[in-house]
């Protein structure tokens, strides 16, 4: 279950933010969000907590198992577009051609 997984990842003190989102699932809004559960709560219906079918992608910074945090600042959001692609197996187009990228800099 992967919200309960999502559950322990942040009661166990991980820290992790958003880098991307599949724009036709999730805005703006989501890219450079950290992950916690208002993060969680604000996912539409059908959008995997964990993000397991590409909705979005995460940076782990911090945690139990972290010396120290990764220290960073969020720096630009950009949004990109990518034409159809085609699989070379199926045939079948791509349904995941825009993202919103959140750009991170170590300090």
């Amino acid at each position: 279950n992967t919200t309960e997984l999502m559950d322990k990842f942040i009661g166990l003190g991980f820290k992790a933010i958003s880098v991307a989102v599949n724009a036709k699932l999730l805005d703006q809004t989501m890219v450079g969000r950290t992950i916690d559960k208002e993060f969680l709560k604000m996912l539409p219906k059908g959008v995997d907590p964990c993000g397991e079918n590409g909705e979005f992608h995460t940076f782990v910074y911090d945690g139990p198992i972290f010396k120290k945090p990764i220290d960073f600042v969020i720096g630009e959001k950009i949004q990109v577009n990518y034409g159809q692609a085609k699989s070379t197996t199926t045939k079948e187009e791509s349904w995941d051609t825009s993202f919103w990228f959140c750009d991170l800099h170590l300090k």
